[in-house]
């Protein structure tokens, strides 16, 4: 910032008027002329402080931030419109009420006072369990520091601002996505979120392994959120980048592509979907999906009831995408979930196309899977028989239409309405909130970290990553406040909760095999 820029300004300028005596020796002048000028620099940076367009902790090394504008309002425009008019400096905003300059509609216009929550889906509950490691600890800086092990970024909300330090490259823009979400949390609920500090991993499988850190003689796990984890580790599950956004497949963010599947489920009606087990997607990824394959029909004489092809993101890339719609893959009765890697991102979307979804056991789970129960959102499968446990399921469904049908719309019902946006940034409101409590520090902005706002990451993106950010934007604040917190689990009601999922796969195991016993006997000569 140059010093300079306030040099016809009377009033910056009033203390470099000094009256110096003819008669004052040379050395003295020039120490009075000096102690002024540094006087007025210093009072000048404070003034400028003061209007929030100078950060004097900057100035003062305490630390280094390469934005220092006051938050902007929201605004009503979107890209490129809204980064032309910043350009300019004559961008639209909304007064402190929340209406909107360009549209006050009563449409678009938030209430100003908030409405009576109502209470979480039940899967929040689940965050009380995700944090429970470092309920009788807290959370220390030391604790804190060493997630960075595997980290690749780390944010820090204060004031209302977000921060970030990144480490390392994340796979694609999954950072880059999952940032903007945590941006727009804060729009749509504006000086709502505590001071924090966490540390982000958004690789696929978790790395805090329960079992190093068990017993009084083991240190408390350090705290690192990520995308998934599984019964073995302390990850914290956060929603993933893909709600916003993966421009990389073109997979439109998670308000646009529910409203598309929704539209693709109304054109063709359940009973009129083709009578098997649908699956598409990239078997490279996993020994599991690769054993998929083996289900797939073979010959009349061997089929196993599913239909499955292979996905080649290079090629729909260079075809335009034009066989990955969404929408148009909701032509099955059945269509089946399988991770990769590690969780899937598919799995909202399978679950969203009224098809009863065929649910290969997994291994980790996801923010919100954790409140759905066999036979009412989905139809269990084995993973170490998965092609006689399709072809059960599907000849189940095909005998018992009623019920099939009641599982998928049901599946699609709590994906609908129980994962939708509100309640995305919900439980990430909720999240972060009941992390904040366990901090045990002061968070800090680390030296090297950047301020990000709408206009810092939307501006510079292109293509579809440009898009699909500007589609993503939240353009009012929320309405309502957030849904009321769900009580943790006591130890007996939680037990009750896994005992009735074992319980109902188990029922369906026992099913399929005495359906194949019953099909074995017929089949023995007489």
């Amino acid at each position: 910032m140059k010093r300079n820029s306030n040099n016809n300004n009377p009033q910056t300028n009033k203390h470099s008027y000094v009256c110096l005596k003819p008669e004052s020796h040379p050395a003295k002048s020039i120490a009075k002329a000096t102690f002024f000028l540094v006087t007025s620099l210093f009072i000048s940076a404070g003034l400028l402080d003061l209007l929030g367009c100078f950060d004097f902790t900057t100035f003062a090394g305490l630390k280094q931030v390469t934005a220092v504008r006051k938050t902007p309002p929201i605004t009503n425009q979107r890209f490129p419109d809204q980064c032309v008019q910043n350009q300019t400096r004559h961008q639209t905003q909304f007064p402190e009420d929340g209406s909107s300059s360009r549209n006050n509609s009563n449409k678009n216009k938030p209430r100003s006072n908030h409405s009576r929550p109502s209470t979480c889906p039940s899967y929040f509950r689940w965050i009380h369990e995700d944090l429970r490691p470092w309920k009788e600890t807290g959370i220390t800086r030391g604790m804190l520091e060493k997630a960075r092990r595997t980290a690749h970024f780390r944010v820090v909300i204060l004031d209302g601002r977000v921060y970030v330090k990144k480490y390392r490259k994340s796979i694609q823009t999954r950072d880059v996505f999952t940032l903007w979400g945590i941006v727009q949390l804060l729009r749509w609920y504006p000086g709502r979120l505590p001071d924090l500090e966490l540390i982000f991993d958004p690789d696929d499988r978790p790395t805090v392994r329960s079992r190093d850190f068990q017993g009084q003689q083991h240190p408390a796990p350090p705290p690192l959120f990520r995308y998934c984890s599984d019964d073995a580790s302390l990850d914290i599950v956060f929603p993933d980048w893909s709600f916003w956004g993966w421009a990389e497949v073109n997979i439109k963010p998670w308000g646009e592509s529910l409203v598309a599947i929704e539209e693709g489920n109304k054109m063709t009606q359940w009973n009129d979907r083709e009578a098997y087990a649908y699956w598409r997607g990239n078997p490279n990824v996993a020994p599991t999906r690769r054993d998929l394959l083996r289900c797939n029909v073979s010959s009349p004489q061997q089929d196993w009831n599913t239909r499955l092809y292979i996905q080649d993101w290079d090629r729909e890339s260079r075809e335009g995408f034009k066989n990955s719609n969404l929408e148009n893959q909701c032509t099955h009765r059945y269509k089946i979930y399988i991770e990769g890697w590690a969780w899937s991102v598919s799995e909202k979307y399978i679950m969203a196309c009224d098809s009863m979804t065929l649910y290969v056991r997994p291994k980790f789970y996801d923010f919100y899977i954790r409140g759905m129960m066999p036979l009412q959102h989905y139809w269990p499968i084995r993973d170490n028989s998965k092609c006689t446990s399709l072809k059960y399921a599907v000849h189940w469904g095909n005998t018992h239409l009623d019920q099939a049908r009641k599982i998928g719309e049901e599946g699609s019902r709590y994906i609908r309405e129980e994962v939708k946006m509100e309640y995305v940034y919900d439980y990430m409101f909720h999240l972060m909130n009941e992390y904040a409590k366990l901090l045990k520090f002061k968070p800090e902005i680390p030296w090297g970290a950047t301020e990000i706002t709408p206009d810092s990451m939307g501006c510079p993106a292109t293509g579809r990553w440009r898009d699909f950010m500007a589609e993503s934007m939240v353009m009012f604040p929320s309405e309502e406040s957030p849904c009321e917190m769900p009580s943790p689990y006591n130890p007996q009601a939680l037990r009750d909760v896994l005992e009735r999922k074992a319980n109902l796969t188990r029922q369906v195991e026992l099913w399929e095999d005495q359906y194949y016993h019953d099909l074995a006997n017929t089949k023995k000569p007489s």
